[in-house]
């Protein structure tokens, strides 16, 4: 337990009443709508956490719509979902995000100069979703699918910084402790082990002071999927389109708010599905440290003066090894204290290979610097008002003749 604060507002949880949190909730939901997105792919209607996040959400009266943002190969993966979610009582609708009718939305833009075709993954979906959330919902609140220690606390935790007018905070990131109780086991290798001691060595070589990289650094789980803020600012913002969706998001709000109306929330413990290392940077989470490099390469070029060139790299790469090193000192002795099962050889392995993933990813950007966000959807609306009414209505067109 601490009383720590960062540059940005830390909304710690000492022992709240949840209870009377959702209360005020409902009441301020009769002014402030709130849409909540779930992005999922059709493979995660498998698992167990998935029907606990819609019983838990059948508690939560003070969300005004649920809108779920699929991936789904065929019809009839489609119409599983649509099935599935019968069983919410809120208000929902299912968006099949590269089915038919959406994507035949999606080509007529190109007519318009707008072209997205070429995106894929999370953040494109994400993307789609919060153009229709953001019609009707003064808040958005975001969550994955996979999350197996979900409660009604979680969205009631994050929306309420938002919608609560004492407060009125216009964007608020989850953070939350990757520790399995279970087996005993500290997850959350990817930022643990990579993004905390790679911004690290980012800072160390930027020649004037980054203001972009220590406000991430205040965030205690930068990578966490899990957070709120209002329409106004979510259309807004670029997203990006792959793995550094997380990271890119945050350099997105700091250019469009302010510190003051930043804050981060305290969802406990928490854990999800666990990803494999993967073989190569196309796949896993060396897919998932790739993007991120490059995105935080991208957000380091646009904030300072710093020359990106080979040598910057190499020293990133060296500084990284030595502040990832320190870092797992410093976790052994925290899983010691805690009776956690940790494997010092395991996590210097993956130190390894976060490296190399690091200098491959880097020569990369050097060669052609990435083009990954999408347009924000201020653009998108100069360019077709209507836009995200089409959207609304080919997931409706969907939807239609589905037997239940």
């Amino acid at each position: 337990m601490d009383f720590y604060q960062e540059k940005i507002t830390t909304i710690h949880d000492y022992s709240n009443d949840g209870e009377k949190i959702i209360y005020h909730l409902q009441e301020l939901a009769i002014s402030r709508r709130s849409a909540l997105i779930i992005p999922m792919l059709y493979q995660e209607l498998e698992s167990p956490s998935l029907a606990n996040i819609v019983y838990e959400l059948n508690k939560c009266n003070f969300i005004s719509e649920v809108i779920i943002s699929l991936a789904a190969d065929s019809k009839d993966e489609y119409e599983d979902v649509v099935r599935f979610f019968h069983n919410l009582n809120l208000t929902h609708i299912i968006i099949w995000c590269n089915g038919p009718s959406v994507t035949s939305v999606i080509n007529c833009m190109k007519a318009k100069d707008l072209d997205i075709s070429q995106f894929r993954g999370k953040g494109k979906d994400v993307w789609i979703a919060i153009g229709i959330a953001s019609l009707d919902a003064y808040a958005i609140v975001l969550h994955d699918a996979d999350i197996v220690t979900y409660s009604k606390d979680f969205t009631a935790k994050l929306l309420y910084p938002i919608l609560n007018p004492k407060l009125n905070f216009l964007f608020n990131k989850g953070y939350y402790a990757r520790i399995n109780k279970e087996n005993r086991m500290m997850y959350g290798r990817v930022f643990r082990l990579f993004v905390r001691p790679f911004i690290e060595a980012l800072k160390q070589d930027v020649a004037d002071r980054s203001e972009v990289l220590d406000y991430l650094q205040s965030f205690r789980y930068i990578l966490a999927g899990e957070f709120a803020l209002t329409s106004d600012l979510a259309l807004h913002l670029r997203i990006p389109s792959d793995w550094g969706l997380e990271v890119g998001l945050l350099a997105e709000v700091y250019r469009n708010s302010s510190l003051k109306r930043t804050c981060q929330t305290d969802l406990g413990f928490y854990d999800h599905k666990h990803k494999e290392t993967g073989k190569d940077i196309s796949e896993g989470l060396s897919k998932m440290v790739s993007d991120i490099v490059l995105t935080l390469l991208r957000i380091t070029n646009e904030t300072t003066s710093i020359q990106i060139s080979s040598s910057f790299i190499q020293g990133l790469y060296v500084k990284y090894l030595r502040f990832a090193q320190d870092l797992i000192r410093q976790h052994y002795a925290d899983a010691v204290c805690n009776d956690l099962i940790y494997d010092r050889h395991v996590e210097e392995k993956y130190v390894e290979v976060f490296s190399e993933i690091l200098l491959k990813s880097g020569n990369i950007y050097l060669e052609v610097p990435p083009s990954i966000q999408m347009p924000d959807w201020k653009r998108a609306l100069s360019a077709l008002p209507d836009l995200r009414e089409q959207l609304k209505k080919a997931a409706l067109k969907d939807l239609e003749h589905i037997q239940i």
